[in-house]
């Protein structure tokens, strides 16, 4: 029986195909290899520049509302973190307590990326945190003053990312970051379990530099908040502490 056309066959057996069937163009590569080096290429991307994150909780309203999906920039290098970003971090060696309970995603395209986050995408929550670096290594963070505003290295700062009506903070701290270490809250003060809520625990709530996985990007999800994040200039120009890195 002759050998089929994905048989093999030795070279002192070869039979020359038919023409016709040496006129027949080749095929380019199967959507399943199309498909798994996409799959490698996403793999690489978030575990090297880009990572999606899901935000289950509402400590950072309004600039992060509960069930967006954010981008992070891994690539960002410690040294050019600014007072005022928002940045997601590994909080098991400096952050403790209960998961938030998970947002649920409505409609059948919410479900379907919700359902696509989960391979390529981290539930914040689970040990990442996103918070925004109000403090950074020699800085010296209070709250509050007599006008009841936060203070940082003797400079008051009127925070417009805070929801209307939230105070800067309940808790009452005057702290002073240590060396590679940084002091950030939410916006949500009155719902965020930030570095004021950690002052008792090992690192006074300090969140190590090393534990930074990266400075927030954009959200992509949902259409109807797609955008960048801003750095507010009323916490990135205020001068860096003496003796700070």
């Amino acid at each position: 029986m002759n050998p089929g056309p994905e048989s093999t066959v030795s070279a002192s057996a070869v039979v020359p195909a038919p023409a016709a069937a040496a006129a027949e163009p080749r095929r380019g590569p199967s959507w399943l290899v199309l498909a798994g080096v996409a799959l490698l290429v996403m793999m690489l991307v978030r575990g090297l520049v880009v990572q999606s994150f899901f935000v289950p909780s509402g400590s950072m309203e309004p600039t992060i509302e509960p069930g967006d999906r954010i981008l992070v920039n891994k690539t960002v290098d410690t040294e050019d973190l600014r007072r005022g970003d928002v940045v997601v971090f590994d909080g098991s060696h400096s952050f403790a307590g209960p998961s938030p309970a998970p947002y649920q995603s409505e409609g059948l395209i919410g479900r379907t990326l919700a359902g696509a986050a989960s391979l390529f995408g981290v539930n914040l929550g689970e040990k990442d945190f996103v918070k925004r670096i109000v403090g950074l290594p020699g800085d010296r963070v209070a709250c509050c003053d007599e006008q009841g505003r936060l203070t940082v290295n003797g400079t008051a700062v009127t925070e417009d990312y805070l929801p209307p009506k939230v105070r800067p903070s309940d808790v009452t701290f005057d702290v002073t970051v240590p060396a590679d270490r940084l002091w950030v809250m939410g916006d949500n003060r009155s719902n965020s379990a930030d570095s004021r809520a950690h002052l008792g625990d090992p690192g006074g709530g300090m969140v190590r530099l090393s534990d930074v996985v990266g400075r927030v990007w954009a959200t992509y999800w949902p259409l109807s908040r797609v955008g960048g994040f801003d750095t507010p200039p009323a916490l990135s120009s205020i001068a860096r502490a003496k003796g700070g890195s």
